[in-house]
């Protein structure tokens, strides 16, 4: 069966790091997009990275982008999101995703047919 568990949340200074992890069973990331999205209080769920599985191309919304990170380790059907120079406006429950495709084609809700259960992120002083 098909299951994604995310893991490696916590509370973190502003400017600290964390990397998330998303640990995938029950299929390979050989042949599925990964995303990886973000729900803050009393916000809608943003998408905020995603990895395709034909070649790795990687997209990141643009509040991220220079400060995560996404990555693949297929050999443990894992994928990461570093996340450096947190900041508050980061806080947020953290959850992947997976697309039905190969590659990363947005972010919309219905391109991903699995979901994890999310892993939360706080990031205060």
């Amino acid at each position: 069966q098909v299951q994604l568990v995310e893991s490696g949340g916590g509370l973190v200074q502003p400017g600290g790091s964390l990397r998330l992890s998303c640990a995938a069973s029950g299929f390979s990331l050989n042949y599925h997009a990964i995303g990886w999205f973000r729900q803050a209080p009393g916000k809608e769920r943003e998408g905020v990275s995603c990895i395709s599985s034909s070649d790795d191309s990687t997209f990141y919304v643009d509040s991220v982008k220079g400060r995560f990170t996404v990555s693949r380790d297929n050999a443990k059907n894992t994928v990461y999101l570093q996340m450096n120079t947190l900041k508050p406006e980061d806080t947020a429950i953290y959850y992947c995703a997976r697309s039905g495709h190969y590659y990363c084609s947005g972010y919309g809700s219905y391109l991903y047919d699995y979901w994890g259960q999310g892993t939360q992120v706080t990031v205060s002083s």
